[in-house]
């Protein structure tokens, strides 16, 4: 008869995995920090306006332009997470 730790350890690492992922959607931080919502810095005009014309000078599908995509959504997120 073969023993079944096989399935019986990808069933913890699974258990383990889906609770580890779960955790992160806690209504507040369990470490009593601020919270699970990230602080927005707001960006003066000038900066904005620098940082519009640093990104004029890249190239076209630059992987920076990509990335400041993302990171436009993520503070859409992050503001609308704030807002209770």
């Amino acid at each position: 008869m073969k023993r079944k730790d096989g399935c019986s350890r990808r069933r913890r690492v699974g258990l383990g995995l889906a609770m580890s992922l779960l955790t992160g959607c806690a209504p507040g931080a369990s470490d009593g920090g601020l919270g699970a919502c990230p602080p927005v810095v707001d960006y003066s005009r000038e900066f904005q306006a620098r940082a519009s014309e640093d990104l004029a000078l890249l190239p076209e599908g630059s992987a920076i332009e990509e990335m400041l995509a993302d990171y436009a959504m993520m503070r859409e997120q992050a503001r609308a997470c704030g807002v209770s």
